[in-house]
């Protein structure tokens, strides 16, 4: 590890001499794009991060938001996290995902919160693949023994192949965690000069060395033999007891601020904490407890060995936080103390790190990259059997059924999960929060991004990624409330490959300010291209929104009632643009991306107000694979429906993947109609029964799916992976 010709000059020049080695790979790594996001920050501003219901925005180790209660009830806060774990996932799938997820639990426990849900978005090769389904089976097993392990339930997400993450897989995973009583709220500001840091956990050994700069390099050749070192490994049984010991350590009021030790260490944990707080500290890097002998000074800095916390404690505290670590037989270290001077590590009495500690957590110069736009689309479609090609895009990889995905998760355990993965969004019950009228809330739960769409449209396509998110929340009656984002792209050093990243950052943020939605955090990770090529641009969002009580609509047929299509510009007459349609991808051909509707935010809100109707027998979003897709998703082995669609040309209408869409099944559809009136169109398609079957009248043809056949189209993945 060394630092590059510049930033070394640059550190010379403020510290008057040359660095040591352990400070060498200190810069190297808290100044990696991965920790100091050089290429993006700039660009993060863009993002609206503010609202009376933020408490805590961006820069900690998770977001704290208000929930929305009555007046005279007492504050309920969730946190909301979200992170990568990409080239690791690559590298060594199942490790690499299960210490993505326990990051990032253990970013909710350095705020004061108990993890109450998690959500995981991947992103591979082409599912034809042997070793993108070896990657797959991998990361889906690291998720699942990891969140299982833990008692975590892992109540959504998404899955998406596309050919250029064949090199490089994306892993994001975020998680939602709850705090019921505020003052048990903790941050990562260092607090007071004479406080202790102590560390809580496994034991320090020499895995992950490095992971923060590894993280922030194109993918090589060798990577899945070279960079395993760089890989943690992670014991979900000690995250278990860390879990419950945090919750007794807040509890007791034993805890000033926190951190997780994730990218960079130690080092990045500590010299974080107390630049945030603008103070110093001296830690004893002998003092550290060790999993391997004869570690030395760097080793002990910068390993992400997994299962540990840095705390700032009080002097007087310290044999309390210690008896409560061995209560639950984890590790503890008093390593040090908050200063007034700089940020200095010692190693057998001799001083190995002596620098500002703001320089080098927040010193790193941002880079000055080149954008090239992106270019235009052709319109050349393609000419495929109506029929041939509704059974393609039902039964394709990305829009088939992801049940041997969340069969895997236990998504039940806690007894909060009310609506559970394979809807449009996860409900969770928070009976802890008191509603205006008087019940609990309900916490919906959306996230996810499509590489199709924003490959189309970059811009446009992260557009989409919010509003089709914000869909998924009010289809299930529940009003958005904020997100955070994982903003995944390749090497930013190609004008090509930052023009794509830099148009998805300002598609999210202007969508999201729309629709007024904070963006409270958020996570980046770039350099994810390899000898394949870059991967797409991709805007991972995880969206959480608020619903009095805990009952959704459920997103299939019940069979007793009228059937609209609500949003659908194509059906009202428009010919909507088929770029970024798994149409496409199934049968070739280039077109024009939809773009998102200005109305989209009004529609948001009224579709989330008539999801809530006693008359409304089940609301779903539109959009990944059309409305073919929406209709067939909904079909039970007891209900079905008729639907006639009177349109020119039969193609856009079922297969454009415009978002801000919804097809409700009511027994009122005048009082829907009367909610979307000035809003967006409503048309009758139909109505519901209990034939089993899905027969669409388009045109001069017939489609008629049996439930049977509908289940055999859609489990490809399961057939496959099983």
């Amino acid at each position: 590890m060394s630092l590059t010709p510049s930033d070394h000059a640059l550190v010379v020049d403020e510290l008057g001499r040359d660095p040591t080695p352990a400070e060498e790979a200190l810069f190297e790594n808290l100044w990696s794009e991965h920790c100091a996001y050089r290429s993006s920050r700039m660009l993060l501003s863009r993002f609206d991060s503010e609202g009376d219901q933020v408490v805590v925005g961006p820069g900690d180790d998770a977001a704290v938001v208000a929930l929305p209660t009555a007046d005279d009830a007492e504050d309920v806060y969730i946190t909301m996290g979200i992170e990568s774990h990409n080239h690791p996932s690559y590298v060594d799938p199942f490790d690499g995902a299960a210490t993505g997820v326990g990051g990032i639990v253990r970013d909710t426990l350095s705020m004061g919160a108990y993890p109450i849900a998690l959500t995981d978005s991947l992103y591979f090769g082409a599912f034809d693949r042997e070793h993108s389904r070896y990657l797959f089976e991998g990361v889906v097993e690291g998720i699942s023994h990891y969140g299982n392990c833990i008692g975590v339930p892992t109540v959504g997400g998404s899955v998406a192949f596309h050919d250029d993450y064949e090199g490089n897989p994306l892993v994001n995973v975020s998680c939602v965690g709850l705090v019921t009583d505020t003052d048990r709220l903790v941050t990562a500001e260092a607090q007071a000069v004479g406080n202790r840091l102590v560390l809580v956990g496994n034991a320090t050994g020499r895995d992950g060395l490095g992971g923060a700069s590894f993280a922030s390099e194109d993918l090589a050749e060798d990577a899945e033999t070279e960079d395993r070192p760089a890989v943690q490994v992670g014991d979900p049984y000690a995250e278990k007891l860390l879990i419950e010991a945090s919750e007794e350590l807040v509890d007791r009021r034993l805890v000033e601020s926190a951190r997780d030790l994730g990218a960079a260490g130690l080092g990045g944990a500590s010299s974080e904490m107390i630049a945030k707080g603008g103070k110093g500290a001296r830690i004893e890097l002998d003092r550290v407890h060790q999993r391997e002998p004869n570690m030395v000074a760097l080793e002990i800095l910068l390993a992400e060995s997994q299962e540990r916390m840095c705390y700032e404690v009080r002097p007087e505290n310290v044999d309390a936080v210690r008896e409560v670590a061995e209560k639950y037989d984890l590790g503890f270290s008093d390593i040090g103390e908050v200063t007034e001077g700089n940020y200095v590590c010692t190693f057998e009495g001799e001083t190995v790190v002596d620098v500002p500690a703001e320089y080098l957590a927040d010193g790193a110069p941002l880079n000055d990259l080149a954008t090239e736009p992106q270019p235009e689309p052709e319109t050349a479609l393609p000419d495929a059997d109506l029929r041939e090609a509704f059974e393609a895009v039902v039964g394709a990889p990305n829009t088939a059924s992801k049940r041997w995905v969340y069969r895997q998760y236990d998504h039940e355990v806690g007894l909060r999960t009310a609506n559970r993965p394979g809807d449009d969004a996860a409900v969770m019950a928070i009976r802890e929060a008191v509603g205006a009228d008087g019940e609990g809330l309900g916490l919906a739960i959306s996230a996810g991004a499509d590489p199709n769409w924003t490959t189309a449209n970059p811009y446009e396509g992260a557009r989409a990624c919010a509003v089709e998110n914000a869909t998924n929340l009010a289809a299930k009656g529940a009003t958005p409330l904020a997100a955070v984002d994982c903003l995944n792209g390749g090497n930013p050093e190609k004008p090509d490959v930052y023009g794509g990243f830099s148009d998805i950052v300002s598609g999210l943020a202007d969508a999201c300010t729309a629709l007024s939605v904070p963006v409270v955090g958020g996570n980046v990770s770039l350099y994810n291209d390899s000898v394949t090529g870059p991967i797409p641009p991709t805007p991972t969002l995880a969206m959480v929104g608020t619903r009095s009580g805990f009952d959704a609509p459920p997103g299939a047929f019940t069979g007793e009632g009228d059937l609209l299509v609500v949003g659908d510009r194509a059906l009202a007459g428009e010919s909507v643009g088929l770029g970024g349609s798994e149409y496409l991808a199934q049968f070739g051909g280039e077109d024009a991306f939809p773009a998102v509707a200005d109305t989209a935010p009004a529609f948001v809100a009224a579709l989330a107000e008539v999801a809530d109707h006693e008359s409304v027998r089940a609301a779903h979003d539109v959009s990944h694979g059309g409305l073919a897709v929406a209709l067939a998703e909904m079909v039970t082995p007891a209900t079905g429906a008729s639907v006639d669609l009177a349109a020119d040309d039969l193609h856009r209408v079922l297969f454009n993947e415009a978002v801000g869409r919804a097809v409700i099944e009511t027994t009122d559809p005048d009082a829907v109609r009367e909610a979307f009136d000035g809003v967006a169109p409503v048309a009758h398609v139909g109505t519901t029964d209990r034939s089993g079957s899905l027969a669409v009248e388009a045109g001069d043809e017939t489609i008629v799916l049996e439930h049977e056949h509908v289940v055999d189209l859609r489990a490809v993945v399961d057939r496959e992976m099983d």
